[in-house]
């Protein structure tokens, strides 16, 4: 992967330099309210343990808005485990999942989330070739619930006691993008 670039979108693979930005985005406790846990702040050590020494297939990025570095987003296409959960065993279909948070909070609520999410959802499906994209956000991350949902996201399922945050286990909806044949990478 080079640079997917969208709108004022630019998401770029991860370089070891950024293990420093990603240490302040998640040692910051209004980041870490929606991702992965205030009880769990990031050192820069657990950073390159968590972002930089994963042998899974996931491709982790930086993105920018307008030229400024704001965010971390990785895409994977779903494992065994997660097509058991999510109810897709039986299918062939290629699938990927995302993750995504906005680590520079003053961009919060502009709508940067939805132009993301389109981006992905372009290159993943046009240009990857996915059938389907799924992700899993915990039921009371409404806000992150409205971006995926104004980006062409629908709600599938609870998937109950699916995430440990913060000490408790949560539900989480599962919200999949499922373009039509003749959609494909819009």
């Amino acid at each position: 992967m080079l640079e997917i670039r969208y709108d004022d979108i630019v998401i770029r693979p991860l370089k070891e330099e950024d293990k420093y930005i990603l240490a302040k985005w998640l040692s910051d406790p209004v980041v870490l309210q929606y991702y992965e846990g205030r009880d769990c702040p990031f050192t820069t050590k657990k950073v390159e343990e968590e972002f930089f020494r994963q042998s899974d297939e996931a491709v982790r990025c930086i993105f920018k808005f307008k030229g400024k570095e704001i965010g971390f987003v990785q895409y994977y296409p779903i494992d065994e485990e997660e097509r058991d959960k999510y109810g897709y065993r039986q299918s062939k279909e290629v699938i990927y999942g995302t993750d995504q948070f906005i680590g520079e909070t003053d961009y919060w609520n502009r709508g940067v989330g939805t132009i993301l999410i389109s981006a992905l959802k372009k290159y993943l499906v046009g240009t990857l070739g996915a059938d389907r994209l799924v992700m899993d956000p915990m039921v009371w991350n409404e806000r992150a619930i409205r971006c995926y949902e104004k980006s062409g996201y629908k709600k599938i399922k609870i998937l109950p006691k699916n995430e440990l945050h913060e000490g408790v286990a949560h539900d989480a909806w599962l919200v999949e993008y499922f373009p039509a044949k003749d959609q494909r990478g819009t």
